[in-house]
């Protein structure tokens, strides 16, 4: 047998022995994506279910519900570049299951908080901690998945964030009516640490090189780069970047002030709008696999990748619209409808990962993942806080939401003008 061939000497460290991850536990690990997902958005999440309650025990207005509900995202959108960086550099099983600990101590400390001031600076360190969820995952599925089957495991990893959504709608006002807030943030952040037990037993101590099968072991031998890539930034990730703080503002305008908006907004007792709320984000999640999938079953048929999937997003951007009548309607089963048939601007959501993972180099997936979802958290940042200054001036809910729908319209514009061909940037020299 021929020896293992050798790097020169001084050019990195020795090659690994080239291995595959069978096709059972790359979906293992899909799944417990998603399971991390949804524990993600449901400690995201909580604060927006339980803010009617907590803004009247603290006597907050709509201007300081704002402020709250916007703080998460100033540690989150800072936090995208670095967490992309280092999601391309390290070891992902130890910083994934490290920043989901930070995460997860975060959202079950909150039961604690006596002021707005420590509710905000809670809401910062979650931030921070759940930064990991998007670059991590998007870092795996493209060294997990081939290039043409990437768009339904990203897709279903991140429905996770809307069943997340879901579960909330329902557990959340159910413990806040049965058990209060501060024993709601207790549990749903606490007893999450369980998922750490499944992760390390199932996660890889290293994961493929990003092969076109990673089912297959690799020809020749691994070799780990001697230092984290540099970031090639071109007029696609420009595309994406703008394309996606138009999807964001739109998507976290929903999430951080639907459910207020059901309860203060349309007189609704909390538990059936934190339903109606859950309704909404089951169907923005559900259509983010079936789009992905849809996209990936036309590509095999021989329909071109790049229109495929820009086609989509444009539908599913489109839908978005339906948000404005949403908001001026009188009949509150009439706005309610509205809202579930704008909640298909998910079917976008698989195909906007994609999108990245085919433009991005190979082994800059992470940081570009870390620039997007910077941008798309800028939206986020700015959506609440623009919601929450629109509802004191005017009364209304109805102007924020057409704002945000119109901008999610446009956000059309960036992934056919600006975006390219679906293929790989060429990399920087290092």
């Amino acid at each position: 047998m021929n020896p293992l061939p050798q790097p020169p000497a001084g050019l990195g460290p020795p090659p690994t022995t080239p291995f595959a991850v069978s096709n059972a536990r790359r979906w293992s690990i899909v799944g417990l994506l998603f399971a991390a997902s949804m524990i993600n958005y449901m400690d995201r999440a909580t604060l927006s279910m339980a803010l009617p309650v907590i803004s009247d025990d603290l006597h907050l207005g709509p201007t300081a519900k704002g402020m709250l509900t916007s703080a998460f995202f100033w540690s989150y959108a800072l936090m995208q570049i670095p967490i992309g960086w280092g999601a391309d550099r390290f070891n992902l099983r130890w910083l994934y299951a490290g920043m989901f600990t930070l995460w997860s101590l975060a959202c079950g400390l909150a039961g604690f908080a006596g002021s707005l001031t420590t509710l905000v600076v809670l809401r910062i360190i979650l931030g921070f901690g759940e930064s990991i969820y998007l670059p991590g995952g998007m870092k795996i599925v493209s060294r997990l998945f081939p290039p043409k089957a990437r768009g339904l495991p990203s897709g279903l990893f991140d429905f996770g964030t809307r069943s997340g959504l879901v579960l909330d709608g329902i557990l959340v006002p159910w413990l806040v009516v049965h058990y209060g807030w501060r024993n709601m943030f207790f549990l749903v952040g606490f007893t999450a640490l369980v998922w750490l037990l499944p992760w390390l037993l199932v996660f890889p101590s290293r994961l493929p090189s990003g092969s076109q099968d990673p089912t297959v072991p690799a020809a020749g031998v691994e070799v780990a780069p001697p230092r984290a890539p540099v970031l090639t930034f071109d007029r696609n990730l420009l595309g994406i970047c703008l394309g996606f703080f138009c999807f964001d503002y739109f998507w976290y305008m929903m999430l951080t002030w639907l459910p207020d908006y059901l309860v203060k907004g349309r007189h609704l007792p909390i538990q059936k709008a934190g339903l109606y709320a859950a309704v909404a984000f089951f169907i923005f999640g559900i259509t983010e696999p079936l789009g992905g999938w849809l996209a990936d079953r036309l590509i095999r048929r021989g329909w071109n990748e790049t229109r495929t999937r820009k086609g989509i997003v444009t539908v599913a951007f489109l839908l978005g619209l339906l948000m404005i009548p949403a908001g001026r309607v009188a009949g509150t089963s009439t706005a309610v409808a509205l809202i579930f048939a704008a909640a298909f601007v998910g079917m976008s959501t698989g195909n906007l990962l994609a999108i990245l993972q085919c433009c991005a180099p190979p082994d800059q997936v992470g940081i570009w993942t870390g620039v997007k979802n910077f941008s798309g958290n800028l939206g986020g940042i700015i959506a609440p806080l623009v919601m929450g200054i629109l509802i004191s001036r005017t009364g209304s809910y109805a102007p924020g939401y057409a704002f945000a729908a119109v901008l999610l319209a446009v956000g059309v514009l960036p992934y056919w003008l600006i975006v390219g061909e679906l293929r790989p940037a060429r990399r920087s020299k290092q």
